[in-house]
């Protein structure tokens, strides 16, 4: 993690709802995973003391764009709306890489990437990692309309087979993500999604995608006021296996599992909070609590990673081991 002052080097918009900046940040380009965020100071004076957390959308290491990140956003809020002013040569103060991003396949890997609206944005940097390396990689873009739908044109060039779906149809197949995502998996043969996006949708992916046995890294977006775990305002609720060897005593939010005729089973679950910022944004779809449901979309498989898919770096949570609960 480093605190750097970059030069705005490009600023342009993809589409009429999206602006885009690249920044000079050698030392944050070098160090940088897919999946993984920076925290940008978005002006000056006491509006402006929290810094907003971005997605990098692409990373440029040769060429006249080298040690370059790429961010893209919509404007919000006062925030995004400083940023959308940024120039050629001014600079930003950023803090980054941050988080935990996804854990990439060490061997060939058929790779289904399937992201909604301008939570899409890691999944282009991903995109460009996975190519690199040899992989297969399939993709499904969704938004509500044309409008809200992120460089489509560029998703067909760096997919195998590129799906674009809008819930009005303005543009490709009318739908949403999810209405095409079996048929694609089956066609592309997938071995392994990666989604970024709404909530609802993540959990639709997810569940479709561990019904077929397939390991599912979710990227969230969450609300993030200080990005280095402290504040707690960004913890997801996870369900995990109990640690092995914890002793008889339950730990926090721990639920005894119930057997039919009332008695209790042997095994034991827990649920624990993990740091968006810190622990995440990357998580286990299969593990993740949905928004407040008692039980994640698949609990048989809330310990589901890719197997047989050992990742090149990264990580890929399935333990409770690495998420402690708030407070520790």
């Amino acid at each position: 993690m480093l605190l750097t002052r970059g030069e705005v080097l490009g600023h342009k918009k993809y589409g009429e709802h999206y602006h885009s900046l690249t920044i000079v940040a050698p030392e944050v380009g070098e160090q940088v995973q897919p999946g993984q965020f920076i925290n940008v100071l978005c002006g000056e004076g006491s509006a402006h003391i929290l810094r907003r957390p971005f997605s990098v959308y692409r990373v440029h290491k040769r060429g006249g764009w080298a040690s370059t990140i790429e961010i893209v956003f919509d404007i919000r809020g006062a925030g995004t709306e400083y940023l959308a002013h940024l120039r050629p040569h001014m600079m930003v103060d950023l803090v980054g890489p941050l988080g935990r991003g996804f854990a990439l396949p060490k061997g060939r890997a058929h790779c289904l990437l399937v992201g909604g609206g301008i939570g899409a944005a890691p999944l282009f940097f991903l995109a460009d990692d996975l190519r690199n390396d040899g992989h297969r990689v399939d993709v499904i873009l969704g938004a509500r309309s044309n409008r809200m739908l992120l460089n489509p044109i560029e998703v067909r060039r760096l997919a195998s087979v590129a799906r674009v779906v809008t819930e009005d149809g303005s543009t490709g197949e009318q739908g949403r993500v999810t209405d095409v995502l079996e048929e694609t998996i089956e066609r592309c043969e997938t071995e392994i999604i990666y989604t970024c996006g709404p909530h609802p949708m993540l959990e639709a992916v997810t569940k479709i995608g561990v019904n077929r046995k397939l390991p599912v890294q979710v990227a969230v977006e969450e609300l993030m006021a200080c990005g280095y775990g402290v504040c707690m305002t960004c913890v997801m609720p996870l369900k995990v296996k109990k640690k092995a060897g914890a002793g008889k005593s339950r730990a926090r939010g721990a639920r005894t599992s119930v057997n039919a005729d009332g008695s209790q089973a042997d095994a034991e679950d827990e649920v624990t909070y993990a740091r968006s910022c810190t622990e995440g944004p990357v998580f286990n779809g299969a593990s993740v609590i949905w928004n407040g449901h008692e039980e994640p979309v698949a609990p048989d498989q809330a310990e589901l990673s890719p197997t047989g898919l050992a990742v090149a770096h990264g990580g890929f949570e399935d333990s409770a081991d690495e998420h402690p609960p708030p407070g520790n």
